[in-house]
């Protein structure tokens, strides 16, 4: 896939934890890797969009596990927050439709890189309603009533729709989402960017389920040369971490038996993703790869070494994950 480098007031120029050979003129607040615009890189489908390949292939695409045959099911991309996001809040299911758009909006960040107290905000804090917080804002004091909670590489957070939310300076996420763009700003610091108030409030939750993943302990694959450490389980996505050093085998199929398309996105090192009757593609950090569902069997052979996220929809019903905040 080709990045889509998104400018942002809250951005950085500096992007080489992840891209260290791209130079920018203004501020980079986001790197799109796939989505609706998300364009083909290589191949006799270099420049297509993700959008016009789903509703040209369907299924062969996206898979049985998603819900739509014709959009493509997850947007994945990285933040490079150099200053506070505005605080924001998505749209759950039922709320998105109420109003007449197909989705709602619960996402994840799994924390690529984080600096000594890096920190977001997630949720209310416990005991303050929405009209508590709705005052805060005309008194622009928004942040107090915020949960802010200390992040560090390696974790991944889970953030349901109508969760109140922002990101602090000091990390880099990598973010996996349903396919939605619909924000609710709520409170901007006074910077001059219109707010949304009236649709934000009414689809605040005081209690959700984010926060930090509790997750099981990695497991080696391939003898102990390869790693798997499971990232996130949920209802709209699966978001697994791999470490390898030697050649390792992949289904599109789950144990469930259906198919879903396979996101790949590099954090470090570099190596070659291999399908039978396709090039192979190379997938380096802050690269994406997208595998289609209808492909069946691909693998990844390292360069040395590769660690790299690898992100699907789930083909069976899965809750919500346990979390800690």
């Amino acid at each position: 896939m080709q990045p889509a480098f998104d400018p942002r007031p809250w951005g950085t120029l500096d992007l080489s934890p992840i891209y260290p050979n791209h130079k920018f003129d203004e501020k980079i607040g986001e790197a799109w890797l796939t989505g609706d615009a998300g364009k083909v890189a290589n191949g006799v489908l270099s420049g297509q969009s993700l959008a016009d390949l789903s509703v040209k292939y369907g299924r062969e695409l996206v898979g049985d596990a998603a819900a739509d045959p014709n959009r493509f099911p997850l947007l994945l991309k990285f933040l490079f927050p150099h200053e506070k996001l505005s605080v924001q809040v998505h749209p759950d299911d039922e709320a998105a439709r109420r109003v007449g758009l197909p989705c709602g909006k619960t996402e994840c960040w799994y924390v690529a890189h984080a600096r000594p107290g890096a920190q977001i905000a997630l949720g209310l804090k416990p005991g303050v309603t929405r009209k508590q917080f709705e005052l805060s804002i005309e008194q622009k004091r928004a942040e107090e009533m915020l949960n802010w909670i200390n992040v560090y590489s390696g974790e991944m957070i889970y953030v349901t729709g109508g969760t109140v939310h922002t990101l602090g300076p000091g990390s880099i996420m990598l973010e996996t989402q349903q396919q939605s763009d619909t924000t609710y700003r709520l409170y901007d610091y006074g910077r001059p960017r219109e707010l949304h108030l009236k649709e934000g409030l009414a689809v605040i939750k005081e209690k959700t389920r984010s926060g930090k993943v509790v997750r099981p302990a990695p497991s080696s694959l391939n003898a102990g040369a390869n790693r798997r450490a499971p990232l996130i389980s949920a209802p709209y996505f699966m978001v697994d971490m791999f470490e390898l050093k030697e050649l390792q085998a992949f289904k599109t199929t789950d144990e469930s038996g259906k198919r879903s398309v396979q996101i790949l996105v590099a954090v470090e090192g570099c190596g070659i993703v291999e399908a039978a009757g396709a090039n192979p593609v190379t997938l380096a950090r802050g690269d994406a790869v997208v595998v289609p569902a209808a492909v069946g069997g691909f693998q990844v052979r390292p360069q040395w070494s590769v660690e790299f996220l690898k992100a699907s929809v789930p083909g069976a019903s899965v809750p919500e994950p346990e979390t800690r905040i």
